[in-house]
This record gives structure tokens, C-alpha cells and sequence, in this order.
């Protein structure tokens, strides 16, 4: 049996009253976010493609005593994502914006078709922009806010999945210019880049990929995997009116696996301890 609730390191009630909308929302860090937000006291939105997984991350939230409404569409749809927010802007403002969806398949750079290619752009990248751009002109604009991208451990390329490394980087660069061009709105973005994440996501890669995931413990200077958590707390701080002069950045969470070299390797330890709030937390079956 899962805890009572979500322990989160934050205050209770930090966000109590303010609508904060969750993209991916129906299962891995989207859930573990959306659930943190509403233990705090937000009215969650969470969005994303499968309504079936939308319907069960609400029914857990309001099960643990939270708010939360869910909205079923593809972000790549331009005139979806102008209905959906104008939905959601009417009934009060947008306070924040979480722009998690996305996704990816493994494959080398000579192997990605230009259809694989653009569709893993469309959903990493561009249509993160639309949910951006909409949030800020129908809700944003007026209110203020904050917005939260999420990215990728890019830093030295991404071998085998060249079309996300190139979706992801746009994105950290897209948070840039937004932070500036926004920012007389009061409107702050930042984002997140997470590097190797035990989460639900791991169970979608099979093959070689498969058999790779329970090894790369071993390329952290942390010498484990981040928790759902980890990357929820950091994207709840961002949020908060504690990163109120924060805007602009992107923010690691990997353990430190994108610094150093193959020439100077780090110490093997089992001395890290993971921070894991998420009550309904469920390793993935590859880590198992």
C-alpha cells in the first residue's frame, strides 16, 4: 500500500488556488509532477494523448485528496492546442505551465527517416512552442506566470537519438528567447534537462537498449539513476515564487554523468542516498 500522501519537501498549500497545467501529465515524471503540484495545493491540469492513462493519474489525485482535471489531445495540433487553452484560460488564469510531452525512439543518426525525424521534433519541440505561445497570448499575458520545458542531457550530442538531441537543444534555446521576450509580462520560463531517469519510460525500449538501461548506473558520478522526484522537485522550485529571479536557464539533473572523461574515471560508491517523495512510485521493470 502506497503512503497517505505525496512527501514533498516544499511547504504545504505553496500553490493553493493557482492552476497549473501539466502536459505528458498520464504517466512517468508528468504524473510524479502533476501529483507534488496538487498535494501543494494547485488545481492540476494534465493533458496528453491517451485518455485512458489521463483518467487514471486524475482518479489517483483525487483519491489522495487533490484537484486535478485532465484534457485528451496531440500538442502537434495547432488549432487543437488554441481550443484546449482557450478551454482551460476561461475558467481562470494559467499560473504555470509544465511543457513535459514528448517522446522519442532509438536509432542510429544514418537510420532516422525525414517522417521519424519530424515526428520526433513535432512532439519535443514544436509542439511545446504552440503550447507556450497559446498559454502566453490567451492567459499569461495578462496574469503572469511561469513556464517549465522540459529537455534532454544533450550537452555532448545524443548518439542514437540524434533526432531528440537536436529537438531538445532547439527547446533549451526556444527557453531562452522566451525568458526574454516574456519577461516584461512577468512571465518567467526555464527548464529542466534530466539525464537517466527511473521511470516508467524505460519499459518502452527493447533490444540492445533494453539490455543497456540496468548498466548505466555505472556512467554516474552518483553511481544510481535520479527518481521521478528528483526532477519533479527541481520543476516544482522553478514554479515557486522562490525562483522568482530565475529565468532563462536550464537546469542539470544527471549526477553529475555529463561532466569528466573515459581518461579520468570517477570512484565507484554506493554513497548516495535518492530523495523519493512520490508515494505511488513504481520502479520500472527493467531496474527490477
Amino acid at each position: 500500500m502506497p503512503a497517505a500522501r505525496y512527501d514533498s519537501v516544499f511547504r504545504p498549500g505553496l500553490f493553493e488556488g493557482r492552476r497549473i497545467w501539466v502536459t505528458g501529465g498520464g504517466s512517468g515524471i508528468g504524473r510524479c509532477v502533476a501529483h507534488e503540484l496538487a498535494s501543494l495545493g494547485a488545481k492540476v491540469i494534465i493533458s496528453g494523448r491517451s485518455e485512458d492513462k489521463l483518467q487514471r493519474v486524475a482518479a489517483e489525485i483525487a483519491e489522495d485528496g487533490g484537484q486535478c482535471e485532465h484534457l485528451a489531445f496531440d500538442i502537434r495540433d495547432e488549432e487543437a492546442v488554441k481550443t484546449q487553452v482557450g478551454i482551460v484560460a476561461k475558467a481562470g488564469p494559467i499560473a504555470g505551465l509544465v511543457n513535459n510531452a514528448g517522446g522519442q525512439f532509438p536509432a542510429p543518426m544514418l537510420a532516422i527517416s525525414k517522417r521519424g525525424f519530424d515526428a520526433v521534433v513535432a512532439n519535443n519541440l514544436t509542439g511545446g512552442f504552440l503550447m507556450m505561445r497559446e498559454v502566453f497570448l490567451q492567459s499569461m499575458q495578462q496574469h503572469g506566470g511561469a513556464i517549465v520545458n522540459m529537455t534532454a542531457d544533450f550537452r555532448n550530442g545524443m548518439p542514437g537519438m540524434a533526432h531528440s538531441g537536436a529537438a531538445r537543444a532547439g527547446m533549451a534555446n526556444l527557453t531562452q528567447t522566451a525568458a526574454y521576450e516574456w519577461a516584461h509580462a512577468q512571465v518567467r520560463v526555464n527548464a529542466v534537462a534530466p539525464g537517466w531517469v527511473a521511470s516508467s519510460g524505460m519499459d518502452t525500449y527493447g533490444g540492445a537498449v533494453k539490455a543497456m538501461i540496468p548498466k548505466l548506473k555505472n556512467h554516474v558520478p552518483l553511481r544510481r539513476l535520479a527518481t521521478e522526484a528528483e526532477v519533479a522537485s527541481t520543476i516544482v522550485f522553478l514554479l515557486s515564487p522562490g525562483a522568482s529571479f530565475i529565468t532563462g536557464i536550464t537546469v542539470q539533473i544527471d549526477g553529475g554523468a555529463s561532466l569528466g572523461s573515459a581518461i579520468y574515471p570517477n570512484i565507484d560508491h554506493a554513497g548516495s542516498v535518492p530523495y523519493n517523495g512520490f508515494h505511488r512510485a513504481v520502479t520500472p521493470e527493467v531496474l527490477k
